[in-house]
C-alpha cells in the first residue's frame, strides 16, 4: 500500500441510491410467505448488515439455516425485479464521482449486498467505470458495525485504512467505518443525524457538501 494514495469507499443503499423502501417492500413480500413479518421499526434497525446477520438476530429461532438461506436468496430476487427502473441516483452522487479521481482519490463501493444486487444498481446508474473496486459483505460471517468489509475495500485500492473515507448512511456503517480506522461522511437519508454523531461529517445530502470536504478528512499528501 501507498501512503500517499487516498480513497472514498462507497455504501450502496442510501448513499449512491436511495433504495430502503425498494428493500422493505421485498422484504414484507417475502417475509410473508414463511408466515412471517418484519416492522419498519426492525427494518431500519438492521438496515446496513447482510441478510445472514438479519435473519439471525430477527428470526433464528424460528428459521432453520436452510430456510434462512433460502428467505435471504428469495428476497434478493425480489428485490433485484423491484429495483430495475425505480431507483436513481441520489443528489451529488454523480458529481463527487466524477470529481474525486480528477483529484487522486481511489473509488470502491463496499455494500453488505449481494454482487448482483450492486451490479444491478451499477447498470442502472451506468457508473462501473466510476470504481477501481466494487466489494459486497454478503457472504462475510460478520457484517458492518464489524470492519472487515472497509478493510477488504481498503486493500482492494491499495489504500491504508487511515487515508479513506467512508460514505455512509447507517448507524452500523459509521461504526464499522470508526473500527477500521477510517473518517466517515454520513448522509442522513435514513438516519436522523442524531443517530450519526460519531460520523466525521454529517451532512443531509451530498450536493450540499463543501467542495473541500474529502481533502479536509484526508489532506494530499505534502498538504
Amino acid at each position: 500500500m501507498s501512503s500517499g494514495l487516498r480513497a472514498v469507499l462507497w455504501d450502496m443503499d442510501g448513499v449512491l441510491v436511495l433504495s430502503g423502501d425498494v428493500h422493505y417492500d421485498a422484504w414484507t413480500r417475502v417475509l410473508a410467505e414463511y408466515g412471517l413479518s418484519m416492522t419498519r421499526e426492525q427494518f431500519e434497525e438492521t438496515f446496513g448488515m447482510n441478510n445472514h446477520n438479519i435473519l439471525r438476530r430477527l428470526y433464528d429461532r424460528r428459521l432453520s439455516p436452510a430456510q434462512a438461506h433460502e428467505v435471504a436468496t428469495r428476497k434478493e430476487q425480489v428485490y433485484r425485479e423491484l429495483a430495475r427502473g425505480r431507483v436513481q441516483p441520489l443528489p451529488g452522487v454523480r458529481e463527487w464521482l466524477a470529481r474525486l479521481p480528477k483529484a487522486g482519490w481511489r473509488q470502491a463501493v463496499a455494500s453488505s449486498g449481494p454482487m448482483a444486487n450492486i451490479a444491478v444498481i451499477l447498470n442502472e446508474l451506468d457508473e462501473w467505470d466510476a470504481f477501481d473496486a466494487v466489494l459486497t459483505g454478503a457472504r462475510l460471517e460478520r457484517s458492518k458495525p464489524d470492519p472487515a468489509l472497509f478493510l477488504q475495500a481498503a486493500a482492494a485500492v491499495g489504500t491504508p485504512p487511515a487515508r479513506c473515507v467512508v460514505v455512509e448512511d447507517s448507524t452500523a456503517g459509521v461504526e464499522a467505518a470508526r473500527r477500521a480506522g477510517m473518517r466517515c461522511i454520513a448522509v442522513t437519508t435514513t438516519r436522523a443525524a442524531e443517530d450519526l454523531r460519531s460520523a466525521d461529517l454529517v451532512v443531509d445530502r451530498l450536493d450540499r457538501l463543501p467542495h473541500d470536504a474529502f481533502d479536509r478528512l484526508v489532506p494530499a499528501e505534502g498538504v
